[in-house]
């Protein structure tokens, strides 16, 4: 077992307020009671559970500032509305071809996806019947109902919010940086031997990781599969991510699941050299190498399998209709020609969005580590962002 994370900030780091820290000692006071309830052991995935979602106290739903550039993160919706545009463009696409279609999106954010969406889907008389919002935070509820109320007031009749998948969908839903919030197991294999990497308490009262022997059983079987043959590693192994794009598509009559989020097929994500896994946890538009870090104030991540989430598609009933660099998906879909529209109405904006949109296209930045998938059932077109560029044949 590694010595216990030290809990200190990082001199790079800002300082913290004494209510954030006041927080997160609740919020660890509530993970140290759920390990000693455990007979003092928790699964890394009910670790990050807690710390993300515990109701009140999680880092989603406890009502901080989480998307912008003054808070933990910036999505690709929070650089540029063209995002919400070009995806606009694949729905219509998609909608056109399922009668009575909904939109649906998981994980809204700040609701400023949405509003770019329906904006450009009006503009094409592309519409949904209804677009739902999937949140879990109330906090991020009233935020998204603002930010739609003040933007598309003329459309909120077709908005509503829900608290659970549908029994049946039809149309689109969209995952934007969905998966790699969903919190993984850890699983090592060290001198041969397979360990489920979890979370206890040290002897001075820190959290830590703990190791506990991993028999035969899913969990391990799938990590046997995919982890190199040699050599001691630890990695994440996803089963609710699969668990959730299968039931997803148990759950679709028609339409398409579109996936954006950082990752790789499993030939890449399980490579030699990443021994370490792809564990992340982020802070201020810092990566904070201590998953332990102040929970309640720190966003935690793991990067996606996209073999396993195409292969969770597909026992589900869909079929992979398209896996592309995020790039590729947006210049497919036509981002490059709405930025130059852009060029002819305010050459400010134009300068500011051409940032914004080379941001999202380089291969430095969100370009390549972001990929875009789509899992359709029933839709027998080729899909717009995916007509050059598909990778699909190196899930």
């Amino acid at each position: 077992m590694p010595p216990a994370p030290s809990s200190r900030v990082p001199a790079a780091l800002p300082p913290l307020t004494a209510d954030a820290r006041a927080h997160s000692a609740r919020v660890f006071a509530h993970i140290a009671q759920t390990i000693s309830m455990a007979d003092g052991w928790i699964s890394f995935a009910d670790y990050m559970g807690a710390a993300l979602y515990a109701p009140g106290l999680g880092y989603y739903v406890a009502g901080a500032r989480k998307f912008g550039a003054d808070a933990d993160f910036v999505t690709a919706p929070e650089l540029t509305p063209l995002f919400g545009r070009a995806l606009a463009a694949q729905a219509a696409e998609v909608l056109a071809q399922v009668p009575d279609a909904q939109l649906i999106e998981l994980g809204p954010g700040t609701g400023r996806l949405a509003a770019d969406m329906l904006l450009e889907l009006a503009a094409r008389d592309a519409l949904p019947s209804s677009y739902f919002l999937l949140e879990v935070s109330p906090d991020l509820r009233e935020r998204q109902l603002m930010h739609l109320q003040q933007r598309v007031p003329k459309l909120m009749q077709r908005v509503a919010w829900i608290d659970a998948l549908p029994q049946e969908w039809h149309g689109v839903i969209v995952a934007n940086e969905v998966l790699d919030a969903i919190p993984p197991h850890l699983v090592a294999r060290i001198d041969g031997a397979w360990f489920e990497r979890g979370v206890g308490l040290s002897r001075q009262g820190r959290l830590a990781f703990v190791d506990r022997p991993l028999e035969h059983g899913p969990l391990r079987d799938a990590a046997e599969s995919r982890f190199p043959r040699e050599g001691d590693y630890v990695s994440e192994i996803n089963p609710a991510a699969q668990a959730l794009v299968s039931a997803l598509g148990q759950r679709c009559g028609s339409g398409a699941l579109i996936v954006f989020d950082y990752g790789f097929p499993a030939s890449e994500y399980y490579h030699p050299q990443r021994c370490t896994g792809t564990l992340m946890t982020h802070f201020r538009h810092r990566v904070v190498a201590d998953p332990f870090f102040h929970p309640g104030l720190a966003d935690l991540t793991a990067h996606v399998d996209f073999t396993a989430i195409a292969q969770a598609g597909v026992s589900g009933g869909m079929t992979i209709a398209g896996y592309a660099t995020q790039a590729r998906f947006l210049i497919n879909a036509g981002i490059l020609d709405a930025l130059a529209r852009c060029a002819d109405v305010n050459s400010a904006a134009y300068l500011r969005e051409a940032a914004a949109v080379q941001k999202l296209l380089s291969p430095a930045e969100m370009g390549e580590l972001f990929k875009t998938m789509a899992l359709t059932r029933g839709i027998s077109e080729r899909l717009l962002g995916f007509r050059e560029g598909d990778q699909v044949a190196r899930l």
